[in-house]
């Protein structure tokens, strides 16, 4: 197993090449090497691993795979690395996550069109967040690896007929019938192209111009020029602009990479084993493993165990890694995970991404910090306000934008109170002009939802929906910091020091 998840020749250059020095702060900043450990990309098959797809044939698997792990990284270790660093920041509140992207990508959709709404949807959102809140913004997108869906249930019954459930078009296909539920292991290759694509049209965007703050203005949908939400984007980016022309005049550059490109990163739930074993590279620079399927995965709520494969794989990684919990997680266990996942407590290693509804967040959030903050744990708290709120109405799977909206609300309420920071969120979104999720400036109503419903799985919140989301976490923030502020001058006056 290990032999498979090492690099080729080439394969390990392209990672030592991307690599921070070895006496550099990134090389020095993880845990011990995994083999110290009893780790390698294998072993999680000596635990059990719940929601792996069955395949038919072990040796259309096993060719699959082969095929994946001679194929190049997708991310490099020296860019999980510096996302490390930038997660480091938030969890101590010199920055902001925003993770945003589909419920689960789709090999049908797949366009550079549908790419791009969605890369300029966070970038909008990022730049109300930035300019709004004073604070610099960490784009994390779900995207380029986000294919598989965890399932509460392996079968799916329609009118009577039971077939296994879709897991989405990394695994079978959505259309209901006995051949397409079957899982397809050339499917994983499949995805691992598109994801290729995707970072490559991704990174083009973000180095090539289409990111700079000189374009603020040109990044609004065509749809939301009329909305209220595109409106009031408009008026900030023509703040933006006011400024930029001020800094023109004090002599910056519009061709410095500060105002011309930006910094975006992927991240998704690390699901499929062998998928993410087969991604998995030593890098030559620190001794170190990575999964080079994305810069950032994550374990969701069906996945945590800690006695788990799991856990097991994504402990001997050194990506930064997310785990979800929801109302079901006591505070004992998390502390387990998070003993498991960083016994060395390095920053900017984990994020921990409550998914509760609001209710359940104003009651079990705070003893899960208390935990957190006696165990001396350094995490990254972010808030997913999507999948605690999921109903149906009308025979649609959809989410109230005003249940969404309490939930971050409830996050910031209760980081005030506990004296804790809020370091992130979380969310399903698309740049499309979507009708899943009802409320929100865009008054979509449950009579609404069948127009425009078009996701394979959760419903999203559309680029209004999500704009309007942004403008209020901005707000929150910069109260925070306008207080924080408030209170060092008091102190500064009263006793001479900072708060």
């Amino acid at each position: 197993g290990r032999d498979r998840a090492r690099c080729a020749a080439a394969q390990s250059e392209g990672t030592r090449a991307a690599g921070a020095p070895a006496g550099s702060a990134g090389a020095r900043a993880g845990h011990a090497p995994a083999e110290a450990r009893g780790w390698h990309p294998e072993s999680w098959r000596d635990f059990k691993a719940l929601q792996q797809p069955e395949y038919p044939d072990p040796e259309d698997l096993r060719a699959a795979l082969d095929d994946i792990a001679r194929s190049p990284p997708l991310v490099f270790a020296g860019e999980c690395r510096r996302l490390q660093e930038k997660i480091a920041a938030a969890s101590r509140g010199e920055a902001f996550l925003l993770q945003g992207g589909d419920c689960a990508e789709s090999f049908t959709e797949f366009s550079a069109n549908h790419i791009r709404d969605t890369y300029r949807v966070l970038l909008q959102m990022s730049v109300v967040l930035m300019f709004g809140a004073g604070t610099p913004v960490v784009k994390l997108g779900r995207m380029a690896g986000q294919f598989a869906k965890p399932r509460s249930d392996g079968m799916e019954e329609i009118d009577g007929v039971s077939l296994p459930s879709y897991r989405g078009d990394i695994i079978n296909d959505s259309a209901f019938t006995p051949a397409s539920r079957v899982p397809d292991p050339w499917r994983l290759v499949r995805a691992y192209n598109q994801s290729a694509a995707t970072l490559n049209l991704l990174r083009g965007f973000s180095s090539g111009g289409y990111a700079g703050l000189q374009r603020v203005s040109d990044w609004n949908l065509d749809f939301m020029n009329k909305s209220e939400e595109g409106k009031h984007f408009l008026e900030l980016a023509r703040r933006v602009d006011e400024a930029i022309q001020f800094m023109q005049s004090c002599g910056v550059s519009m061709e410095d990479p500060v105002m011309s490109t930006t910094e975006f990163f992927v991240n998704h739930e690390a699901l499929l084993l062998d998928y993410e074993s087969a991604l998995t590279r030593e890098d030559s620079t620190t001794g170190k493993f990575y999964d080079c399927s994305a810069h950032l995965i994550w374990c969701g709520e069906r996945t945590r165990q800690v006695d788990g494969a799991h856990i097991e794989f994504l402990r001997g990684v050194a990506n930064p890694l997310g785990v979800k919990i929801s109302n079901k997680a006591e505070p004992h266990t998390l502390i387990e995970t998070l003993n498991a996942l960083n016994p060395d407590n390095v920053p900017g290693r984990i994020l921990v991404i409550v998914r509760m509804g609001a209710g359940n967040l104003r009651e079990k959030m705070p003893a899960l910090i208390r935990a957190v903050q006696e165990s001396g744990h350094i995490v990254t708290w972010v808030c997913d306000p999507m999948h605690g709120n999921t109903e149906k109405m009308n025979g649609y799977k959809t989410r109230r934008y005003e249940n969404i909206r309490a939930e971050v609300e409830a996050f910031f309420d209760v980081h005030d109170e506990m004296g804790t920071i809020p370091g992130g969120v979380h969310m399903e979104m698309t740049g499309k002009d979507v009708t899943e999720c009802t409320g929100g400036g865009s008054s979509v109503s449950p009579d609404d939802i069948s127009s425009r419903y078009h996701t394979y799985c959760d419903p999203r919140l559309n680029a209004e929906q999500s704009l309007e989301l942004a403008f209020y976490c901005a707000k929150r923030l910069r109260e925070r910091r306008m207080k924080q502020a408030t209170e060092s001058n008091i102190n500064r006056m009263l006793y001479g020091q900072e708060a």
